[in-house]
């Protein structure tokens, strides 16, 4: 039997595994079958914690459909509240696909993380041809649409409409995701300005689809808006799941983004059992 951690960051949830000290051959099949919510634990990403030679672990990262992915803000704060825990330190250093990711305890339950300076540039996407990423527009079943293109670490699409709550994204998220603008396919943010320092947004996910929160689709979020001229500095996002804070960092345009880490239950699995 295998033992492993449910937790959560907004709803945005997690199965999750220490291999520091035993190796574990997380293939897609079984991500698949550990994600599954009938069959399986059930849940958006499946994260490995695997050891590291300079940073304090090294997070991996499967999506509901098996794929791994580079990064996943709600789950850097996850990981990191566990390591926090585990050595009494207030700031712990993960490394990812992505690249290093610092993160810190903000009390009362709360983990801010160092998301980075994100990359505009139509290649860092990545994106199958060159545009304006700040503007451009995607046909979509026979509609045009102006979106914004930027990546966190992992590719998002940003679409900024009326009404957040009312827009389809059931329909529309999965044609962005897998548009052929997208060709790692991309994470798709449907986002309503409400004022300077207010964002609502709704996510789909890539490789997962709608999820309650995702803290790298905020981080996206909040950039793009700035980038147009929208909102300040400082933001607070409201998702499906709860609120983030979105802060970029004077003078070198870190993304800070800070959020609760929830655990929900731990338990053990026989991942040969499960295994397809």
């Amino acid at each position: 039997m295998t033992p492993f951690l449910k937790m959560h960051g907004l709803g945005n949830d997690f199965a999750v595994f220490d291999a520091r000290s035993q190796a574990l051959a997380l293939d897609e099949p079984l991500a698949r079958a550990i994600a599954d919510r009938h069959r399986g634990i059930g849940c958006d990403q499946v994260i490995v914690i695997e050891s590291s030679g300079d940073a304090d672990a090294f997070m991996r990262i499967r999506n509901a459909d098996g794929a791994e992915v580079e990064t996943c803000g709600n789950a850097a704060r996850c990981v990191a509240r566990l390591l926090i825990e585990e050595t009494g330190r207030k700031a712990v250093r993960l490394q990812t696909l992505a690249g290093p990711i610092a993160c810190g305890d903000a009390d009362g339950g709360l983990v801010t993380v160092d998301m980075g300076v994100p990359a505009f540039a139509w290649s860092r996407v990545p994106l199958a041809r060159e545009v304006d990423t700040n503007r451009f527009t995607l046909e979509v079943d026979g509609r045009a649409f102006a979106v914004a293109a930027v990546s966190v670490g992992n590719p998002h699409c940003v679409l900024f409409v009326d009404d957040a709550d009312t827009t389809s994204i059931a329909e529309l998220g999965p044609r962005f995701e897998t548009h052929p603008m997208f060709p790692e396919h991309t994470n798709v943010e449907f986002v309503t300005v409400r004022d300077r320092s207010r964002l609502r947004m709704r996510v789909w996910e890539r490789g997962t689809g709608i999820t309650l929160a995702c803290g790298s689709g905020a981080c996206a979020a909040v950039v793009a808006a700035r980038r147009r001229g929208l909102i300040d500095d400082k933001v607070q996002v409201r998702l499906d799941g709860g609120v983030l804070a979105v802060e970029i960092r004077e003078g070198d345009g870190h993304m800070l983004m800070t959020g609760p880490a929830a655990l929900s239950f731990s338990g053990e699995i026989d991942l040969k059992a499960l295994a397809p």
